[in-house]
């Protein structure tokens, strides 16, 4: 009795396997990406006039910039986190987060 229900099992699962999936369609072409420096807006924050401003780009976008006071304070940094414009304010680069880095075996 059991190897005749897996053999029907095997059976259906084999015939639906056969079927003809249902007409499909192309795919459409994807736009072609924009032409570089075209329509691309521009981007103003205000820093105090004579600091030292340096931009960190990634893949072209400003994601980080690091800005040194004339009068010779502590640096900061300006980190767009989400990639969006919300520019964050950061003393430094350390974001506190530590791993736990303990030896559990040591091999010899």
């Amino acid at each position: 009795m059991r190897r005749f229900v897996l053999l029907l099992a095997f059976l259906s699962f084999n015939a639906a396997a056969q079927r003809k999936p249902p007409a499909l369609e192309p795919i459409p072409e994807p736009p072609p990406p924009p032409e570089p420096g075209v329509e691309q807006p521009e981007v103003r924050i205000p820093v105090p006039d004579g600091d030292k401003v340096e931009e960190i780009r990634e893949g072209g976008r400003v994601v980080m910039l690091k800005v040194t006071p004339k009068s010779g304070g502590k640096p900061y940094y300006l980190v767009d986190t989400t990639g969006a414009g919300q520019w964050q304010r950061r003393e430094t680069l350390d974001d506190g987060i530590r791993v736990p880095m303990w030896p559990i075996w040591i091999f010899d």
